[in-house]
């Protein structure tokens, strides 16, 4: 950063900066490199422990490297990933990295050249020096990135850095050619730049799918000096992790595309809003922002031209509600996180009553690729209507679960049992919970549904900000559905009496379809009839009259769900049963006198003493003493308990 202190836009467009970043930090490589996973994920399974250990071994003296940290290149459940690159050689990955097996690596590989085949992952082929390199002998089994099932049918544009550079270093992602579609877009006028996100067809990606260009030029055309413009990375769906994995392992790349599209409005200034519970995105976004100051990058005169452009980022407490954009501008504004009434809509008048635009990370994350491959380019990805790729935060049921890119179009077979590996422990796929608590759950006959924006709705479904929760056949559904009503219940926020009273209603009709057979009285059996016929008719009423996104689509687990697995709605209402064996209430648990051992293990673990019989003979549940909690099934060692 000495001999750099501001970079002009020529610079980057000629790729100047980008050649100087390569040679001053991957030319004349002497000494092994060494990256480890130190997103949340890898945090989570253990990268600060084997950070320290290789700090501690370095210390020692027992070999000589550079350490970098990473982001999550989105194969979690392979984290701790850590990754070597020896003099000459290419970058290989190791996975499930623990304290043993960093040793190994060091020991092993750095030191002696000879591969520990039980750990190894691939050969990654991204690289920030953007060599070739011939597959030498000791890696010819070690199969490339480019051909693990995970990665074979990804295409990754927003993801394309994550986990492959340092994402506390500006210099990396400029020498990878960042802040150059930025450069190129201040070579443009405003109008060009939004006509060019036109042409790309990039739609929102925070759940709606609004075309991103219609509504830049909303706010474009709006004639007021003064504009902003607000990075959502408030991602409040359960599972959901997308847009943290982008800003802890690339935040440049989502802070360019922000800049991009204030420029392309005429705004000068820009809010992040991002939850406090993503400490560690938070630092590193507060990192990029000095370091792209530094830079000349952002302030007055941005690259030297006549731009200016700052950044504030706004720390939310973590409300869902404030996913909704109303909500996110009062949350700003130091109010209360609440939606208003639209219209006017944000692009007219929005934070301090000013023309404003809303995208999320995903979004902003697309726009500076867009700017420098073309808006043609990318809309030559996807299908008709649902233009480039799309990032999932693929887990639940399924072998290979962490953060995928695919391709708009591809089917939710191809991304389940091709990218995903197929369901663990060889069961059956059941359905696939898609879009968050505003989706819906797609069952097994829909598995070749495109992965689009309008395939999505038409099946009931929506694509949300892309959560996807793989279920297996062990799932019981109306309990889905009840887990995502209590999530929206909870997250209401009571303004509107459709969301605040409805769901609370949708929230007590669930649970009387599980409440449990033999404590039920003669009013409960009508009221459980009651919410029967009532169930389907107060969800469309809530969809049809609340006052936000929030509330519209709290309906749709249950209306999903409905439409597809109704048989299990029947059974839980008329049967007073639970297919799948999980709402305990419906089930009546019995031990097989074949298989019983009278170990007595159920029965000291039994909470209500429900459970009779001597040692070494075979036992019995008392039903009327039975609270049906399942301790007796989970613990007995030779499956002699079973439920009906």
């Amino acid at each position: 950063m000495d001999s750099i202190q501001k970079i002009k836009i020529d610079e980057l467009i000629s790729g100047k900066i980008s050649e100087y970043h390569k040679n001053n930090l991957f030319s004349g490589q002497t000494n092994p490199r060494i990256f480890v996973g130190m997103g949340t994920c890898g945090l989570a399974s253990g990268g600060q422990k084997i950070w320290d250990r290789l700090q501690e071994r370095l210390k020692k003296g027992d070999f000589t490297a550079e350490i970098k940290k990473t982001g999550c290149i989105g194969y979690c459940q392979c984290e701790v990933m850590v990754d070597v690159k020896l003099p000459g050689k290419p970058r290989i990955s190791f996975k499930n990295v623990d304290l043993k097996a960093i040793d190994s690596i060091i020991d092993n590989y750095i030191k002696n050249g000879k591969i520990p085949e039980d750990i190894v992952l691939g050969i990654s082929e991204s690289y920030p020096d953007a060599q070739t390199f011939d597959i030498p002998d000791e890696m010819s089994k070690v199969p490339l990135f480019k051909d693990l099932p995970f990665f074979k049918k990804q295409k990754r544009i927003v993801l394309k850095n994550c986990g492959n550079i340092d994402p506390d270093s500006i210099d990396e992602y400029l020498a990878k050619g960042g802040y150059k579609g930025l450069a190129k877009s201040l070579k443009m006028t405003s109008r060009e730049v939004v006509d060019e996100i036109l042409v790309s067809g990039l739609r929102g990606r925070g759940g709606g799918g609004f075309p991103t260009g219609k509504k830049w030029e909303f706010a474009l055309n709006q004639k007021n000096p003064q504009k902003y413009i607000i990075m959502n990375a408030d991602e409040g769906d359960p599972g959901a992790f997308m847009d943290r994995s982008v800003l802890e392992g690339d935040p440049h790349r989502a802070i360019e595309g922000m800049m991009i599209g204030g420029y392309a409005i005429g705004a000068n200034h820009g809010y992040i809003y991002c939850r406090a519970e993503y400490p560690l995105a938070i630092e590193r976004l507060n990192r990029a922002i000095a370091q792209a100051r530094e830079y000349g990058i952002i302030g007055k005169n941005v690259l030297g031209s006549d731009f200016n452009f700052d950044i504030t980022i706004k720390m939310g407490a973590g409300a869902f509600v404030c996913g909704e954009e109303t909500a996110l501008i009062a949350s700003i504004e130091g109010k209360r996180g609440m939606p208003r009434p639209r219209p006017p809509f944000p692009a007219v008048s929005g934070v301090f009553g000013k023309p404003t635009v809303i995208n999320n990370v995903e979004t902003f994350a697309n726009v500076a690729e867009i700017m420098i491959e073309g808006g043609k380019w990318f809309a030559s990805i996807g299908t008709a209507k649902s233009k480039g790729t799309k990032v999932f935060a693929l887990t639940g049921k399924v072998v290979l679960s962490g953060l995928i890119e695919v391709p708009m179009g591809i089917t939710l077979r191809e991304i389940i049992f091709d990218v995903g590996g197929g369901i663990l422990n060889d069961r059956k796929f059941k359905a696939a919970q898609i879009g968050g608590p505003s989706g819906g759950c797609l069952p097994a006959i829909l598995l070749e549904t495109p992965i689009d924006y309008d395939s999505l709705i038409e099946a009931g479904a929506m694509m949300g900000s892309g959560g996807l929760v793989v279920l297996d056949d062990q799932t019981c559904m109306v309990d889905v559905a009840r887990f995502f009503i209590n999530f929206t219940r909870t997250e209401s926020c009571g303004k509107c009496i459709p969301c605040r009273e409805g769901i609370t209603r949708l929230q007590e009709m669930l649970d009387t379809f599980i409440q449990s057979a033999e404590s039920e009285k003669g009013s409960m059996t009508l009221e459980r009839f009651k919410s029967a016929i009532e169930l389907k008719k107060t969800c469309e009423l809530i969809r049809d009259t609340a006052a936000c996104g929030l509330g519209q689509t709290a309906p749709n687990p249950i209306l999903s769900t409905l439409r597809y697995f109704k048989d299990e709605y029947e059974a839980h209402i008329y049967d007073r049963k639970c297919p799948a064996g999980k709402c305990k209430s419906l089930l009546t648990f019995k031990i097989n006198p074949e298989n019983c051992k009278g170990c007595s293990i159920c029965k000291k673990k039994c909470p209500n003493d429900a459970i009779v019989g001597e040692l070494k003979h075979a036992h019995y549940i008392i039903k009327d003493k039975c609270v049906k909690c399942g301790v007796c099934n989970d613990v007995c060692p030779f499956k002699a308990v079973y439920f009906e």
